[in-house]
């Protein structure tokens, strides 16, 4: 497996894999927006010519947010998740970033797990933040606010 930062060239790849991963993708005119803004490091993980996953991050004054990490259906449970994430990590804190912050659906245990192995703690909830999963549609879901902190390293 290969990590690449994607580009507009990969953006029907990404797309294909938003649809494929998620329950509520990215619109296609969003995810050409990221693939073109500099604030924004999109990263892929391939297998050959097939994109697995694909994370976002966005720089903001002195710490970094990870914005969304999609891995496709048949890939999950094999890494990719967290070599994406340890990836994002490095690169923010190289890049100055004090803290990386994220948010997740509060019922998202295989997330939830991840990103407590990589050092992220819970700093809030946001009650009702997202939509409800599937088409029957039930009640809205809260956002796990979490961050970590990012120490400089003379070594990266």
């Amino acid at each position: 497996m290969r990590l690449e930062r994607l580009a507009a060239a990969h953006l029907n790849a990404v797309e294909a894999l938003e649809e494929a991963g998620q329950a509520h993708p990215w619109k296609r005119a969003i995810l050409e927006r990221a693939l073109d803004d500099d604030t924004l490091d999109v990263w892929g993980a391939w297998q050959g010519a097939t994109l697995l996953g694909h994370a976002v991050l966005a720089w903001l004054p002195f710490e970094a947010e990870l914005q969304a990490i999609t891995v496709a259906p048949h890939a999950r449970r094999q890494g990719v998740a967290g070599m994406l994430l340890a990836h994002l990590v490095t690169r923010a804190r190289q890049g100055g970033a004090e803290r990386l912050l994220l948010e997740v659906r509060e019922n998202n245990a295989p997330a939830l797990a991840l990103y407590r192995q990589y050092g992220f703690g819970e700093d809030g909830r946001r009650r009702g933040y997202y939509p409800p999963l599937g088409t029957r549609g039930g009640e809205r879901e809260a956002a796990v606010l979490m961050s970590r902190p990012l120490e400089v390293r003379a070594a990266d």
